[in-house]
């Protein structure tokens, strides 16, 4: 509620669009947030994106992503997620982990924030590749079925990494702890993936469904992505080379 207030209230010809949807009453000033990153601010903007009018722009939000893990204490996989679109396609984004690092120790600083923009590139992390000639699969961990097995087989992978929430997924593609993150099942939405395909992109990875579509993000679409999710920072078409045509045909876009 405070992100979706707060945008709107500095941004209000925005269309955004969460997980929780916009309050309809008066939020509180103290939830209200009103600064900026002198970081970011420093960067110059892309000059494809210099003319953009603010209504243009559509905010994919998504408060608590990896909600399931999240209630099971296990804090690192949860994530906040703020995407940009522009033109359908996903510009811009943010992935904060608020608890990064909680089993770390009393000295350690609690918390991150990864952010990217397409032309800029993305910070907050050490960009990892995954070990060469290594297929490392991040998949879920709390929704899995029949046919996330057998697309997730079909891969011949070394081993099979299973985390809560698409931004963690999309971390592990980026911090070399994955190869490829394989989700062959309707469930996600396009408030999970926006922040994360904005990061990715902007480090030369690349995210599709499970046919190789890419995402669409303007406000008119559906917000379920229905035909799963593929993901790699490097060798994504050794990857969609190898889905199975009964997961293709199982999974509608």
């Amino acid at each position: 509620m405070s992100i979706c207030a707060s945008l709107a209230q500095k941004f209000p010809k925005v269309t955004i669009i969460g997980e929780e949807e916009l309050p309809n009453d008066e939020v509180t000033e103290e939830l209200i947030e009103d600064g900026h990153c002198e970081e970011i601010l420093k960067k110059t903007c892309p000059a494809q994106y210099t003319g953009i009018k603010e209504e243009e722009l559509v905010i994919w939000v998504d408060p608590l992503d990896g909600t399931k893990e999240y209630t099971e204490g296990l804090l690192d996989h949860v994530t906040v997620l703020i995407g940009i679109a522009y033109g359908g396609k996903a510009i811009a984004g943010v992935i904060n982990q608020p608890y990064y690092n909680y089993e770390a120790g009393p000295d350690a600083v609690l918390g991150r924030t990864i952010w990217g923009v397409l032309g800029i590139g993305a910070f907050g992390f050490q960009l990892t590749e995954a070990p060469a000639g290594k297929h490392i699969i991040v998949t879920t961990r709390s929704h899995s079925s029949a046919l996330v097995n057998e697309c997730i087989s079909a891969l011949n992978p070394d081993s099979v990494i299973r985390v809560g929430g698409a931004g963690n997924k999309v971390i592990q593609l980026i911090e070399g702890k994955a190869s490829a993150y394989v989700f062959a099942s309707p469930g996600c939405k396009k408030w999970d993936t926006c922040a994360p395909e904005a990061i990715l992109h902007a480090v030369g990875g690349k995210i599709t469904d499970i046919h190789g579509n890419s995402f669409q993000y303007n406000k008119e679409v559906k917000h379920m992505n229905s035909a799963g999710v593929l993901a790699a920072l490097r060798n994504y078409d050794y990857y969609a080379s190898r889905i199975p045509n009964t997961v293709k045909q199982s999974l509608v876009p």
